[in-house]
């Protein structure tokens, strides 16, 4: 046909919504305008032109410098730097230095972020097939997978990559593996033949091949339908490009905290400066002094404190086999409420296995160890009638007959031996229209024939069954029931058959060969579970995680794995795609609470299936190894790839990666969050309650006739010692008892719930009070070195607190001073750098500060002590039941 006379091909929407498996060839090459000998080569530049080249457009690439400069338009860092401004004007450089690395530092870490996201495109791009061997002007040429167009003709044999979306007009013998784009575990039977009817699930399409789906059996003859974004692959590359990932837990509550914080200390700083004026100070003093008071209450340290924790939480995890490429995703999984997992090579082991056999009315699940009729032949047959062959070292062939070879090697039946005892004579070799294979070998005392197949079709040649005693007539209801009870179950079933002859027959055809059977058994084939995996999933129930199944397997595949697993238990809990499409998304939303198994689904249903759950309040993990996965990895609120089996865009696109493809690995990472903002929470905890007993210091000493009680530079020290080093200590304390007992954090919980903003508010009106009161004293007794007293109280006081707050619940006699030696070494340091502002002349100077007599000093410890014993006594009183009734039990 020539390009002149021929009609114009389809517009990119039509091709988009084309039903080409519905339509026969013909009519295909007819709406594309091609013919069986391929386009010319100048109707290929047009179309070319018209299309576009094949392949999946780059996303707007940011530079760095503007990645960059968008992070800080981050609230907290925004005050950051307003702290790090006035701490210039106050004269204390080191503290501006300071601030502004820790803001770079957090800055750099998001850059990295929206990085990348912009690689998970890049590693769908470079996925495409290189090359192509296509027909041009009725000759097949070699060309660029990226000049393809509509209408060309592709051919395709065994090992090459599918380089578009393809029509078949011709296949022999034809498999392809789509799991990386369907999820379906096995390779999938391909045919030309036109389809009937469409159930709306892309992976029953058994005439057309997707883009990137790879040709593991026979060749085919194809007509490209769609290239670039109207491919498979390129809709999953523009959800990539539009879907938006979502701030994790951790992030949402750093943002509200910093905003409520600032409003908080803007007040108390301006009364602070307010009432000293009244009590007549001078103004530029209470202004330092309300500046001091202003960069010392906002924790400063805080970023640093959290990407710390971070980090060394991540550097744990790489010990776990879990490679975190995201930050924030650490701590993530601790915030998790639902794990949505990918079924094939993350809950099973992505290869094929031996589950059931039958034979003589029996089910068994391994053939025994002396077999007798019928075992031994299906045993021979299993090991004899199959490609598997010795190639560098290892076993290699097509995964269902690997997985009947190992299952005939378990038992005794070893290839390599057989052959010698039977050597095959002659094969007849699988294909599409048969669905069997047969091979002949020499026997004793002629030559046995080996059928294996499709049930449907093998049965229907048998005449006999080899029984545990004799041949008997063949049952073949009672055979096909067992099918049936296999089929429904999960399994893949083929069916084995045995022939006998004198000699070698002379007519060599499947006709002549593949009928008078006498039936041997029938073997049932899964993808079984990982050995790991239930136990993974007991320990996330306990944790108070939902866990559901998401494949592109067969629904009772799904189901048998599910219930086997504890996923799932009853047929109400599954969800096919078919059904799925057919529900609104406000449907959705109220279905996806009960159901724990999804099969046959596309990537967009995956995507919608997080977007269900998030919107019903849940943040969701989604774990996956394919390109089908990646969007809903990038929506999910933690997107886990597989690191062994995954494909790169999975990796990209996910925010932690499980290098050995271990569910279980998962479990381990979800106890590191917890421990992390647990110890996260220590470090507010603690600093704010730092920050509040200074304030409430400064905020009361005039309502009580007291003078201003610390300068500017007390503050500042104050600030420096307590709040840095021992703070950093904290994010090292080991993980509560029994973290993996409670329920997940919901996602919008208050950081200050569970009774921190209580303890806030009393511990430092304590330490307020108390260090009033040894200011009161010294004041009462005449004593110079009043404000050095108040000063000191301040700064041990907040050391004893650190050692407090360890636990929330358990006491320090418990958890033992040494269990943490880092915070115990800090605090330590800590006191003596206090000691040495008070004794050193030349600190005195600098400082402010005068030498404490013994009794003095013995007085400031005493009274910062009981700190130690104040929050002792809350967490008794916690500990039954008798405080705090909303807060939840973080350990028994």
């Amino acid at each position: 046909m020539h390009p002149k006379e021929s009609p114009q091909p389809l517009a990119d929407t039509e091709m988009h919504s084309a039903e080409w498996h519905l339509l026969d060839a013909d009519t295909v090459l007819q709406r594309l305008a091609a013919s069986r000998r391929g386009l010319d080569s100048a109707e290929a530049r047009r179309r070319l032109q018209h299309y576009g080249a094949n392949l999946l457009p780059s996303a707007r690439r940011r530079s760095w410098l503007r990645m960059l400069l968008g992070q800080f338009a981050d609230f907290m860092i925004l005050v950051l730097l307003v702290a790090a401004l006035i701490s210039g004007f106050i004269g204390e450089p080191q503290d501006t230095v300071t601030i502004l690395l820790i803001v770079l530092l957090n800055a750099l870490i998001g850059t990295l972020q929206e990085f990348r996201a912009e690689r998970a495109l890049s590693a769908l791009q470079a996925m495409a097939a290189p090359m192509a061997r296509v027909l041009r002007d009725g000759q097949p040429v070699l060309l660029a997978a990226s000049e393809l167009v509509p209408g060309d003709l592709v051919l395709l044999e065994s090992g090459n990559q599918v380089p578009a979306d393809l029509r078949l007009l011709e296949a022999e013998d034809l498999q392809a593996d789509e799991s990386a784009l369907t999820g379906e575990s096995l390779p999938v039977d391909k045919q030309s033949a036109r389809q009937r009817a469409d159930d709306g699930d892309p992976a029953t399409r058994h005439n057309l091949l997707f883009n990137h789906s790879l040709i593991t059996r026979g060749r085919a003859c194809a007509v490209v339908v769609a290239t670039g974004l109207q491919t498979r692959m390129g809709r999953i590359a523009q959800m990539l490009q539009t879907e938006q990932g979502v701030s994790t837990p951790l992030q949402q509550r750093l943002l509200r905290f910093g905003r409520y914080l600032v409003l908080a200390v803007l007040v108390i700083c301006a009364l602070v400066f307010v009432v000293g004026v009244w009590q007549g100070q001078a103004p530029m003093l209470m202004l330092l002094t309300a500046v001091s008071l202003a960069v010392a209450a906002i924790p400063e340290a805080l970023p640093a404190v959290v990407t710390i924790s971070l980090a060394l939480g991540a550097r744990k995890l790489v010990r776990h086999h879990a490679l975190v490429r995201n930050l924030p995703a650490v701590e993530t999984l601790g915030s998790v409420t639902y794990i949505c997992a990918d079924k094939t090579g993350t809950l099973t082991q992505n290869r094929m296995r031996v589950e059931a056999l039958f034979a003589a009315g029996e089910r068994i699940a391994v053939l025994p160890p002396r077999p007798g009729p019928p075992w031994l032949q299906l045993g021979q047959a299993m090991a004899l009638s199959n490609d598997v062959a010795l190639q560098d070292g290892r076993m290699t062939g097509e995964a269902t007959e690997l997985a009947l070879f190992d299952a005939a090697a378990r038992s005794g039946f070893h290839k390599t031996a057989l052959e010698q005892a039977f050597p095959r004579l002659l094969a007849l070799a699988f294909d599409g229209r048969r669905k069997c294979m047969t091979t002949l070998h020499q026997s004793d005392p002629g030559v046995v024939a080996y059928t294996k197949g499709a049930p449907e079709t093998v049965l229907s040649q048998c005449v006999r069954q080899l029984g545990v005693a004799a041949v008997e007539p063949f049952e073949e209801q009672t055979v096909l029931a067992e099918v049936q009870r296999l089929t429904e179950a999960g399994y893949r079933v083929l069916a084995f058959a045995m022939r006998e002859f004198a000699s070698l027959p002379a007519g060599q055809s499947s006709d002549s060969l593949e009928q008078q059977l006498t039936f041997l058994g029938l073997v049932g084939l899964m993808d079984p579970p990982r050995q790991e995996a239930a136990q993974a999933l007991s320990d996330c129930h306990s944790a108070g995680i939902t866990t559901v199944m998401i494949t592109g397997d067969h629904p009772g595949t799904a189901m048998t794995i599910a219930r086997g697993l504890g996923i799932a238990r009853q047929p109400a809990e599954l969800l096919s795609g078919g059904q799925l499409a057919a529900l609104s998304d406000a449907e959705l939303a109220r279905k996806v609470g009960s159901i724990r198994v999804y099969a046959r689904v596309t990537p967009e249903q995956k995507l919608r299936i997080v977007k269900a759950l998030q919107a019903n309040g849940e943040f969701v993990a989604m774990t996956g190894d394919g390109v089908n996965d990646a969007p809903a990895l990038q929506r999910a609120g933690i997107g886990v790839a597989m690191g062994c089996k995954g494909t790169d865009v999975a990796r990209e696109a996910a925010d932690m990666v499980l290098l050995d493809d271990n569910f279980a690995s998962i479990v381990h990472s979800v106890r590191a969050g917890r421990r992390i903002f647990d110890n996260i929470r220590k470090f507010i905890k603690y600093t704010m309650t730092s920050n509040a007993g200074e304030i409430w210091t400064l905020f009361l000493a005039p309502f009580m006739g007291l003078p201003v009680p610390l300068l500017p530079i007390h503050i500042l020290w104050i600030n420096l010692v307590t709040d840095g080093l021992p703070g950093l200590a904290l994010t090292l304390e080991p993980a509560e008892p029994a973290i993996m007992q409670r329920p997940p954090r919901p996602p919008t919980e208050n950081i200050f719930a569970h009774g921190l903003w209580q303890h806030i508010v009393w511990a430092g009106l304590y330490i307020g009070g108390i260090s009033l009161a040894a200011m009161a004293w010294a004041i009462a007794h005449g004593q110079a070195y009043w404000q050095t007293m108040v000063f000191t109280v301040l700064t041990v006081a907040q050391l004893f607190h650190a050692l407090a707050v360890r636990s929330e619940r358990q006491s320090l006699l418990r958890l033992g001073l040494l269990s943490n030696q880092p915070l115990l070494g800090t605090v330590l340091l800590t006191l003596l750098l206090q000691l040495a502002v008070i004794y050193t002349p030349v600190l005195n100077r600098v400082f402010h500060t005068q030498p404490l007599p013994p009794f003095a000093l013995l007085l400031c410890l005493l009274l910062s002590a009981t700190v130690l014993l104040a929050v002792e006594a809350e967490k008794w009183l916690l500990r039954r039941g008798l405080l705090y009734p909303g807060a939840r039990a973080r350990d028994p």
